[in-house]
């Protein structure tokens, strides 16, 4: 069985306390892993105790495991996981509308 391929993008959406760190740590913490060369990072919501936000990632390489514990590490919630990338090359969406 060969090797699974390279995840290159990640879109997540991520419950994060309001209390504790700004999204601008949460940012730089992430953007600092291994195989990830850039985020994104947009608030959907804020409520009393919680930030709904969405992560885009995009990177050589990215583990997701690894990802999922440095967000728990920073007090964040994984809530879904709204589109992955995977393979040698980044492949957009298509848009297509039936007539």
């Amino acid at each position: 069985m060969p090797g699974k391929a390279p995840i290159r993008r990640l879109v997540l959406d991520i419950l994060k306390p309001v209390k504790g760190l700004s999204i601008v740590d949460v940012g730089s913490e992430i953007a600092s892993m291994d195989g990830i060369e850039g985020v994104n990072i947009t608030v959907k919501e804020i409520d009393v105790d919680t930030m709904t936000l969405v992560v885009t990632l995009e990177g050589s390489n990215i583990n997701y495991e690894e990802l999922e514990k440095k967000l728990e590490s920073l007090g964040c919630v994984i809530h879904s996981i709204d589109q992955v990338v995977a393979g040698s090359k980044i492949v957009e969406e298509t848009n297509i509308e039936s007539e």
